[in-house]
């Protein structure tokens, strides 16, 4: 069955020109596009980072899970159009089940479910954005604004998308006049760590905050070794989340590293250092997203709160479109741990809001690690 999508954008004044909200609802139009079935698909491990996704026009990365759709070519011979596991397109009437895709049998286990996971969830979406469509066809006609129907459709009940403009080509290895340490990199107002020796992308996040939930400091005490385990149990308890197949997150606001112009090199290198310090003490492998932007609470008297800062859930956007190999999340095995739950004693409800603007379970530390 032939399938088009129309998608209907809204531009979310927080993320400005960062980011653009979009849905998707597949429908059948004048515009055709092909929508490949399940036995025409073919899965394996990028040998090099050569090919370049169909859909987003990036690079697959080598040894990244990618698929393919197969086609005939003029000259009778297979044609490959490669795709990262999030952008390949699955046809609506498709009965095959994921394990008929060639080379699925030979996939690690995490990618098999991932392909698994990502096939529920379309079926799933299917009779929702139906659901939705049905709606905004029997509105009334002629009494609201043209964008209302649009925004009728950005409901829980679809599945929204965050989209981040992310390119290596404007990565770098300074955060603005800041010299990062190795293997640390900055976008936008975001400092992350590349690429933790042993990490493995997964559909299972464990997502946790770091001052206050996984480490103890305190504003007055800067540096690298400034800091002690907030509980005795995470190392235990992290490793064990990484031997179940989680992939470890950690997602922290630093707007130190912005505020303190002068001095900004000492904040990047207290930050990064206790990070680096903590991973090496707890031995297991985590991916890091600094949000070193600013609120609108802050001294700056900033318009806008960055969207990269907690709450906002836009680091958790960036790793999950440009940072994950493409695999889909399983929502409800994937969790978030902080400290700022908005309780009489903490010093803000970020974490919790956080939480919730993903959609993610939340524990506090003292519950998660007791």
């Amino acid at each position: 069955m032939l399938r088009i999508p129309r998608i209907f954008t809204v531009r979310h004044p927080s993320f400005s020109h960062l980011l653009s909200v979009s849905v998707t609802v597949p429908f059948r139009g004048n515009l055709l596009v092909l929508m490949a079935p399940h036995d025409s698909m073919v899965a394996e491990y990028a040998k090099s980072n050569r090919s370049t996704c169909k859909a987003c026009s990036k690079t697959i990365e080598a040894k990244v899970l990618r698929l393919g759709l197969v086609s005939k070519g003029k000259g009778g011979y297979d044609v490959v159009k490669w795709h990262h596991l999030c952008c390949i397109p699955l046809a609506s009437d498709s009965h095959s089940s994921p394990e008929a895709i060639k080379g699925f049998s030979s996939l690690k286990s995490i990618d098999q479910e991932a392909l698994k996971n990502l096939f529920a969830e379309n079926d799933k979406s299917e009779e929702k954005v139906h659901k939705a469509k049905k709606d905004v066809q029997n509105e009334p006609q002629g009494t609201e604004e043209p964008d209302s129907k649009k925004i009728k459709l950005c409901t829980p009940d679809v599945k929204t998308l965050v989209k981040i403009d992310f390119s290596v080509s404007i990565v770098m290895s300074k955060y603005k006049d800041a010299t990062l340490l190795p293997k640390w990199k900055a976008f936008q107002t975001v400092i992350f760590l590349e690429r933790d020796d042993g990490l493995h992308d997964s559909s299972k996040i464990a997502a946790f905050d770091f001052d206050g939930c996984l480490a103890k400091t305190a504003v007055n005490r800067v540096g690298a070794d400034a800091w002690s385990l907030m509980h005795s149990s995470i190392p235990d308890k992290l490793q064990s989340l990484y031997n179940d197949g989680y992939k470890l997150v950690i997602f922290t606001n630093e707007s130190n590293i912005e505020r303190w112009k002068n001095k900004r090199q000492v904040a990047v290198d207290s930050k990064v250092g206790r990070l680096n310090n903590f991973i090496e003490k707890v031995k297991v492998p985590i991916q890091v997203f600094i949000a070193c932007g600013l609120g609108k609470s802050g001294k700056a008297n900033t318009k806008e709160d960055d969207p990269f800062r907690k709450p906002k859930p836009g680091m958790w956007h960036l790793m999950e479109q440009h940072f994950n190999s493409g695999i889909a999340i399983d929502m409800d095995q994937s969790f978030y741990v902080g400290d700022a739950a908005g309780r009489e004693s903490d010093h803000s409800d970020a974490d919790i809001k956080f939480a919730e603007a993903i959609g993610l379970k939340f524990y506090v530390p003292e519950e998660y690690f007791a």
